[in-house]
């Protein structure tokens, strides 16, 4: 098992960096210059006259033209004006300062409305969609089935087949489940306080949900019986600190934890991991549809880089969140913030597809969160 992180190893990641740091570089050399006053020896005086210069720059039309051109340079070149159309079959989910919205493989958007976050329904026939004090289930029109009032509620995520479904949600510290059609809706008993980040449901039957803890553990049990999945001892993992992610992979044979600086790799016997892979430069990292691939998104330096099967496909000078495989396995979709650009990467790395622009698309002054990509 071993192995499957092992695949995680990084070429040219020098190479790959100074790169970057040559691109960064240029556009410094070719800023215009400004005249020099006479160097004096008062660091405090200059840095505060470097200070004030700054937001000076940045407030006037030539400093937003230096800012815009950097921009540039760390975003992808020849990018897309707007979302013409996605690159894989499938619709998006997006939260946005402005709701929630989705996109069509058209690039057409339709907004459902003002919610925090959101989630898609198995099949993609419905929308499970949060408030700050609120849970409602949505048609893809926007038109709601039904709601709860519930304080503070995060991170819904919904499961099951087509008549029988199941969607778990976050309040404050507690984890609770309710089914798909709003009705026996209970917070799980008996589990320790849940730490912010979303549980992750078992592809297949069942419904078995991984969750953590605030102390960094990580639990299954599968909703219907309120009982522990790993039949093996211990029934929960060792603590791992600041946890960031979990997901199963498509055949609910894996379990991935994501935390600040490892890769944890679980099975469905027991709480004890199959594998932990210290990873300092980690930002995020997901399964590849349909494999036990596990895509990596690292930092290491000035540089980004997505590695997929011990491959880097894509690096750029800057921060990169929020991969989103598109259903077919074929597309990873990426957020490169600093240049407000969505970043479609082919599974090969041999093919790239960018949009600019993206915060004004979904009227919003944070950049826009990608909440799943349905088939």
């Amino acid at each position: 098992m071993r192995r499957e992180l092992e695949r995680i190893e990084i070429p040219g990641e020098h190479e790959a960096r100074a790169r970057a740091w040559r691109v960064l570089s240029s556009a410094f050399a070719e800023r215009e210059p400004v005249a020099q006053r006479p160097a004096r020896r008062l660091v405090p005086i200059l840095v505060a006259v470097g200070v004030v210069a700054l937001v000076a720059a940045a407030v006037s039309p030539p400093g937003r033209a230096v800012f815009h051109a950097i921009r540039e340079t760390v975003g992808v070149e020849q990018a897309q004006p707007a979302l013409f159309s996605l690159p894989a079959p499938g619709r998006l989910l997006v939260a946005s300062d402005d709701g929630v919205w989705i996109v069509q493989a058209d690039g057409s958007k339709r907004r459902l409305g003002s919610y925090a976050g959101a989630s898609w329904s198995p099949h993609g026939r419905y929308v499970v969609a949060t408030r700050r004090n609120g849970l409602y289930a949505l048609t893809p029109t926007g038109e709601e089935r039904w709601s709860l009032a519930r304080p503070d509620v995060r991170f819904a995520r919904w499961t099951g087949t087509e008549t029988d479904t199941r969607i778990a949600y976050l309040t404050t510290s507690r984890l609770h489940v309710v089914g798909g059609d709003g009705r026996v809706d209970g917070d799980i008993g008996g589990l320790p306080a849940a730490a912010r980040i979303a549980p992750a449901w078992r592809p297949g039957s069942g419904f078995v949900l991984a969750y953590a803890t605030t102390r960094g553990r990580i639990g299954a049990f599968e909703a219907g019986r309120g009982a522990d999945v790993w039949a093996k001892p211990p029934t929960s993992s060792p603590p791992f600190a600041q946890p960031r992610r979990l997901e199963w992979s498509s055949d609910g044979k894996r379990l991935l934890l994501v935390t600040r600086n490892k890769l944890v790799l679980f099975g469905t016997r027991s709480a004890a991991p199959l594998d932990v892979r210290s990873e300092r430069s980690v930002v995020d990292a997901v399964f590849r549809p349909g494999t036990r691939d596990v895509t990596v998104i690292r930092r290491p330096g000035e540089v980004s880089q997505i590695v997929l099967g011990g491959k880097v496909i894509f690096s750029t000078a800057g921060e990169l969140r929020g991969p989103t495989w598109s259903p077919d396995g074929r597309w990873l979709l990426v957020g490169l913030p600093q240049a407000d650009q969505w970043v479609f990467v082919r599974a090969d790395g041999r093919k790239i597809v960018a949009v600019s622009s993206v915060s004004a698309q979904f009227r919003t002054r944070t950049f826009p969160r990608v909440e799943g990509w349905s088939s």
